[in-house]
């Protein structure tokens, strides 16, 4: 059975193009999140999927069938708002039932499918109730039990936990990945949350500048970003980004040297890479430390330390002025203002080049 199919998508307001020729292939019961900052065309790309929007040029198939011409309604698909658009008038029952009455749904299964819904989202005992009197994460929950009635080959979902308090928003984090295992169906988020993308989704869909950046699992986009966008757009705290000189290879593997002196011996493989080039060195939090003592550091000063209990993160400067993060374990004791050295996992850099290409390092040489 074929999944969503995207092929060629593009769109423009006027003049402003907001997608350019867009391709991606969904499976049927894949969760999907495209996440990207606020103007890189995520909700476009979705409400053009539900109907909501038409497309310039390509196509949109679902189970192997064009529907960017169907209306909305004959698509096959349910769409849950970022605001829940529920109607305040009705009970939730009455709420989760709309679409199915004007779609000429027998009673009997209407009442069967509102059952079910309840069920799995607890909420059966809410189904008498009116919106106003329920709480945001309830009503989110009535709004995900409206689109489930419907019994859709793929659901949307539009920033679906954007309004709720951070407690909430955890809990119903949980709610959806184990809803995900209850419904078979291809689910799509929007989303600018990183914590939802990568605890939700099977892939994710980073997306900037009208296109698509890069398709993989949580750890690939995480581990191996694409280019220079994702590695600083995918993590928190995001990827530092050191600038460098190409000095030569050792190996086969690149050798760096950054401004402040340090002399980094990469696990990047030489390839095309020519001494005197400039890059951009890419660290990750946990590959910058403290180093111990006796041990050759890189002198850097504390701007701030973010204590999370289990580990700190300390943001430092180096002497020429480079911007990097290092992470500590549990409470650390160092303060804003301190002199600190600073010990790089030189093997696990990544390397930029001018025009954002990434180079990744190769485990085996790592190893």
């Amino acid at each position: 059975m074929s999944g969503l199919e995207l092929i060629d998508v593009c769109k423009s307001y006027g003049a402003t193009r907001v997608l350019e020729c867009v391709s991606l292939s969904i499976a049927p019961s894949e969760f999907i999140a495209f996440l990207g900052p606020s103007g890189s065309g995520k909700s476009t790309l979705l409400r053009i999927i539900a109907g909501l929007e038409t497309l310039d040029a390509g196509e949109v198939r679902l189970g192997g069938a064009r529907i960017d011409g169907l209306a909305p309604g004959k698509r096959g698909i349910a769409m849950v708002f970022q605001h829940y658009a529920l109607y305040p008038h009705m009970t939730v029952r009455e709420n989760m039932a709309f679409g199915l009455v004007n779609a000429g749904v027998p009673r009997d299964e209407i009442a069967r499918r509102i059952a079910q819904a309840a069920d799995t989202l607890e909420i059966a005992s809410q189904l008498d109730k009116k919106p106003g009197q329920m709480s945001g994460g309830q009503r989110q929950r009535v709004a995900i039990g409206r689109a489930i009635v419907k019994q859709p080959k793929l659901f949307l979902l539009d920033e679906p936990l954007s309004n709720l308090d951070a407690a909430l928003r955890n809990r119903t984090r949980v709610e959806l990945a184990q809803l995900r295992h209850r419904v078979e169906a291809a689910l799509i988020m929007v989303t600018h949350d990183q914590a939802e993308a990568m605890t939700l989704a099977d892939r994710i869909v980073v997306m900037n500048d009208r296109r698509i950046q890069q398709v993989g699992t949580p750890a690939e986009v995480y581990a191996r970003p694409a280019n220079a966008f994702v590695a600083r757009f995918v993590g928190s705290p995001a990827m530092a980004m050191l600038p460098g000189i190409v000095t030569g290879t050792a190996g086969g593997r690149v050798r760096v040297s950054l401004p402040c002196g340090a002399d980094l011996l990469t696990a990047v493989p030489a390839g095309d890479m020519v001494p005197g080039a400039e890059v951009d060195v890419g660290l990750r939090p946990e590959h910058v430390c403290i180093a111990e003592p006796g041990e050759d550091g890189i002198p850097a000063t504390v701007d701030l330390v973010e204590r999370l209990g289990d580990r700190s993160f300390l943001y430092a400067r180096l002497g020429d002025g480079s911007e990097v993060i290092a992470c500590a374990p549990g409470f650390s004791a160092v303060r804003q203002g301190d002199r600190v050295s600073l010990a790089i996992d030189a093997a696990a850099a990544h390397l930029f080049t001018a025009d954002g290409t990434a180079h990744h390092p190769q485990p085996e040489a790592r190893a």
